[in-house]
């Protein structure tokens, strides 16, 4: 069963890989994506206090809906677990949780790659980051 959540409370990643495994899969793989200290912007190192998270709610679960289900169509998998979240992120703290259950692991992998990118490039979810001395919004795929 696939499972796409917006949260503004910390991430259980343990608790996102597990709930997408069927008995029919052999592997998991998770992505635990999180705020980082460093950010390159225009070929020099910033260095980063917290991150801010904004979706549009409604369209952004849609989104990741979607995903999920053309991944299933795409790629040999069984189910799906995404859950970002937002508002302020502390350095080390997980903003987005993805998980692919499958029936072998080259097919996970595959999977959560792709979503991940995907979900950079079309779901309504905007980062900023906050520096000493300012702050920034990222762009999707560039923001990696």
């Amino acid at each position: 069963m696939d499972h796409c959540e917006l949260t503004t409370e910390p991430i259980n990643v343990g608790a996102v890989a597990r709930r997408v495994v069927p008995p029919e899969c052999g592997a998991t793989v998770t992505l635990d994506g999180y705020a980082r200290r460093f950010t390159t912007r225009d070929s020099k190192v910033i260095e980063t206090e917290y991150l801010v998270y904004e979706a549009y709610e409604e369209m952004a679960l849609k989104e990741m809906q979607k995903l999920a289900a053309k991944a299933k169509e795409d790629f040999a998998i069984s189910n799906v677990g995404i859950v970002h979240r937002t508002g302020k992120i502390e350095i080390g703290e997980t903003s987005v949780v993805i998980s692919v259950a499958a029936p072998h692991r080259k097919d996970a992998f595959a999977a959560c790659e792709w979503l991940i990118k995907e979900l950079k490039r079309t779901v309504p979810i905007w980062k900023k980051e906050i520096y000493a001395d300012g702050e920034a919004w990222s762009e999707g795929e560039a923001a990696e």
